[in-house]
């Protein structure tokens, strides 16, 4: 078994690659153990400190507030997005979609000054941050899907004698349902991690992110692991649940898969 583990192109059996990844694991909290000390807290101090993050009154009211922030951010997105994506196809819209893909490349930093002018609140601030990062990245996955669809299944609508308006809904809207959703999954990453930098520009809501910022104000290090782990965690957490949502929505995806 460990000599499959080191040959290009070799697909392992499930029991397999969960020995591959607890042997990895283990090796690495053993490296973190022994590198650590110092400044650096080891893994036996950050499970402490999460043990005394989660005990604490506030950590659930944070919880829920970087929740909520990250889903109604990534739900205003996911529409301004597929509607400037669905739009490409039209020519007068293709230019201004090819320009938000180019807004990947803008930094929010020096931004938040015109955000903040625009915004009423802190909150509006934040979700208006988070959509701007945010949207760029759903649109340069979703023109991908666009582009990366068969001639010939537009050449059958027009055989079919559909317009092109029934066409897009057909072939782009309803045809590639399963794929949008796949991309909402990818790019909830993103969000989830602009999470604790749009937190840490109005700390009138609480967050993980304004929890992150205190606990690295005053060199908590070990707090910062510890929320740092929780935030890993739950970006996993969610990655699945996602995952498994669309499998259910859409069961040939599954077929796809294994496959």
């Amino acid at each position: 078994m460990i000599k499959s583990f080191f040959e290009p192109l070799r697909i392992l059996s499930r029991k397999a690659m969960l020995t591959l990844i607890i042997i990895e694991v283990v090796i690495a909290v053993a490296a973190w153990q022994l590198s650590g000390g110092g400044l650096i807290p080891t893994p036996s101090k950050v499970l402490q400190a999460l043990a005394k993050i989660v005990q604490d009154p506030g950590f659930i009211d944070n919880f829920f507030s970087s929740v909520v922030l990250t889903i109604k951010g990534m739900f205003v997105s996911i529409v301004i997005a597929l509607i400037i994506s669905y739009l490409s196809i039209v020519p007068f819209f293709n230019p201004i979609a090819r320009f938000v893909v180019k807004c990947r490349y803008l930094t929010l930093t020096g931004l938040t000054f015109l955000f903040t002018l625009w915004t009423k609140d802190g909150h509006d601030l934040k979700i208006s941050l988070l959509i701007f990062g945010i949207v760029p990245f759903f649109v340069t996955s979703l023109l991908s899907v666009i582009d990366s669809i068969n001639k010939q299944e537009f050449d059958l609508c027009t055989t079919l004698r559909m317009n092109s308006w029934k066409t897009l809904w057909e072939v782009v809207i309803i045809g590639r349902l399963d794929q949008v959703f796949e991309v909402m999954r990818q790019n909830f990453a993103i969000a989830w991690m602009m999470i604790t930098f749009v937190e840490g520009l109005s700390m009138s809501e609480g967050g993980l992110g304004v929890m992150l910022i205190k606990a690295n104000k005053y060199v908590q290090l070990d707090i910062v692991f510890g929320t740092l782990v929780i935030i890993f965690l739950l970006g996993i957490f969610f990655d699945y649940i996602l995952g498994k949502f669309r499998e259910w929505l859409f069961p040939y995806t599954k077929l796809q898969t294994r496959s």
